[in-house]
């Protein structure tokens, strides 16, 4: 390990751990091949392959180390319901009973299983009856012919614009508040409202394309922190279908949902031109987004969040998932504060994490030592981590985006990110690194979101 995080210093890079664990399998005399295969929606699923050692020869529970991270990052890269082991009926036994109710992972089985409105299963599978691969590809042609509605729902603002072939004629940002709302029918009214206020700069409307926050499926949404308030109850009637019944009132108009985070991908590729770009946002959480190498978006989560990236066991907790290592911990403003803590900082009591942010970022603009090595730290995380989601994305860009990568500390986790990156894994020197302006973002995602729907021809 060339760069070890100052203020961190029992970080465990995955990618690390699980390159170790490779070239372990590689040198043995025997060994055994495991697929995994996790499938959602429709029959669309993500397989991985690794070479195992055999069960039950020494080696099950450095084989279950390994799997059991690379099990939960699949999740939360790809989704799924279903999870297919072929290869170790010993592996297939340990993962089912984490994810059984009362498992270690039923955090992750209770999510998915809402998400995809299906109840989580582990199934052991055959190599010759393991399902084959299946990808999902949400063809998106960037067009902007026709009259499109691109509407941006954002956590503190919303945005809408109104663009005539390919030229942005109406564009508006109101502030909102729907995280703290419990009346769905106060986010249905804000939305609404965005929708014909764009829709009268029109002679009509041809298409809508949405932007938001969360997991969407079918256009549906499953999972929304914009909702955030709204009772359980409530949610199944009036959430889930909201921007369907919403764009219902255009009349018959095709109508795309995605989330946020792709469409910030897909804004930087038509910004690049170019193609496998992963959009990171750090925040008040981590979110991601990416398209992949035709430029289409994949139907994946790319909940990163929840991705482990750091192997020390002793690591930082999510208190969300229970699970340790996460990416929320090292790409957020919760990564900053930890940091921060970690250096001796003391924060006033009372502040919000995101003053916290605020305080670090400001001490680091006036050139602080101890903000200075939170920011770098944070880049030799993002330089180890690029590699470990290298593994399950095809990449040539990365976009750094959120608050987290405003100012100087966004060129210092750039910096750091490219010097870990092309230093320790020579091989993904072909990968660039991003720092969009917060204009072209801002604007961009609207337009972006307007060219996601395909036009009835």
């Amino acid at each position: 390990m060339k760069y070890v995080p100052k203020l961190d210093p029992d970080f465990s890079p995955m990618v690390l751990k699980l390159r170790e664990f490779q070239a372990k399998v590689a040198k043995a005399s025997a060994k055994q091949k495991l697929i995994i295969c996790l499938e959602r929606n429709k029959g669309y699923n993500y397989r991985y392959e690794l070479d195992i050692f055999p069960d039950r020869i020494g080696f099950d529970e450095e084989n279950y180390e390994i799997v059991e991270r690379i099990v939960k990052t699949l999740l939360w890269v790809a989704g799924g319901y279903k999870i297919y082991i072929a290869g170790s009926d010993y592996l297939y036994k340990r993962l089912k009973a984490d994810y059984a109710p009362g498992g270690r992972r039923e955090f992750d089985a209770l999510f998915m299983g809402h998400v995809y409105e299906n109840t989580f299963t582990v199934l052991k599978a055959d190599y010759q009856n393991i399902p084959s691969l299946n990808q999902e590809k949400i063809v998106l042609e960037n067009d902007l012919s026709g009259c499109r509605i691109g509407f941006d729902a954002g956590g503190s603002d919303r945005k809408v614009a109104a663009v005539v072939d390919g030229e942005v004629v109406y564009s508006e940002e109101v502030v909102w508040y729907p995280k703290i709302n419990s009346d769905p029918e106060y986010h249905r009214a804000h939305i609404t409202e965005a929708m014909q206020t764009a829709a009268s700069h029109m002679p009509r409307v041809d298409a809508i394309g949405v932007s938001s926050a969360g997991i969407y499926v079918d256009n549906r949404v499953m999972m929304a922190s914009l909702f955030l308030k709204v009772p359980n109850e409530l949610y199944d009637a009036k959430v889930k279908d909201m921007y369907i019944e919403i764009a219902k009132t255009f009349g018959d108009v095709p109508l795309l949902v995605a989330n946020d985070g792709d469409v910030a991908a897909l804004a930087g590729a038509m910004e690049l031109n170019d193609t496998q770009i992963l959009g990171i946002a750090m925040g008040t959480s981590e979110a991601a987004g990416y398209t992949n190498e035709e430029g289409n978006l994949t139907g994946w989560l790319n909940e990163l969040a929840f991705v482990p990236v750091d192997f020390n066991k002793n690591s930082m907790i999510d208190e969300w998932s229970g699970d340790y290592g996460c990416g929320v911990k090292y790409f957020s403003q919760d990564g900053v504060i930890k940091l921060a803590e970690a250096g001796g900082y003391r924060f006033d009591s009372g502040l919000s994490p995101a003053q916290k942010l605020k305080e670090i970022q400001k001490l680091n603009e006036e050139g602080d030592e101890l903000a200075e090595m939170i920011f770098s730290d944070i880049g030799i995380y993002l330089g180890y981590t690029i590699a470990y989601y290298a593994q399950f994305y095809r990449l040539k860009h990365i976009l750094l985006l959120g608050r987290v990568t405003s100012g100087k500390g966004g060129n210092l986790i750039r910096a750091w990110a490219e010097k870990t990156l092309y230093d320790e894994f020579p091989e993904y020197r072909n990968i660039k690194f991003h720092l969009p302006d917060e204009k072209s973002r801002r604007v961009g995602q609207a337009i972006a979101a307007a060219s996601l729907p395909r036009l009835k021809r």
